[in-house]
């Protein structure tokens, strides 16, 4: 009994975020969802240049490695572009969102795409 009170009270404390942790991750999957307007600009620190501009429809990447940022934007129903792009000491890039986006702060947002569980096959 000791034990399940425990696992409880552990779970409990787990789900506990604050109303900004909630509605900035419901905000990142309605960007991964293609909802977000943003203008994501690569900025030369020492020329104070900007080197590139990219806006619309962007998803940052998730998983890129170290020093690296991949971009995806859609571009029309259907189509997309992605982007590859290497960061160094004097280049750096930031972010922003064009628009206000509704966030709900009381649930996490979940997508479920059965089309994403059930791979499509392509035999050569």
């Amino acid at each position: 009994m000791k034990t399940l009170l425990t696992i409880a009270a552990i779970a409990t404390l787990a789900g506990c975020s604050s109303d900004a942790d909630i509605a900035s991750h419901n905000m990142s999957k309605a960007a991964d969802q293609f909802e977000v307007n943003r203008r994501i600009v690569f900025y030369n620190g020492i020329t104070g240049d900007y080197i590139l501009t990219l806006e619309g429809l962007c998803s940052l990447g998730n998983h890129d490695a170290r020093r690296e940022l991949s971009v995806v934007c859609k571009t029309g129903a259907g189509t997309y572009k992605k982007h590859f792009l290497g960061l160094s000491d004097n280049v750096t890039f930031f972010a922003e969102q064009l628009e206000p986006q509704a966030a709900n702060v009381y649930r996490y947002r979940v997508i479920f795409k059965p089309v994403s569980i059930i791979p499509d096959v392509e035999v050569k």
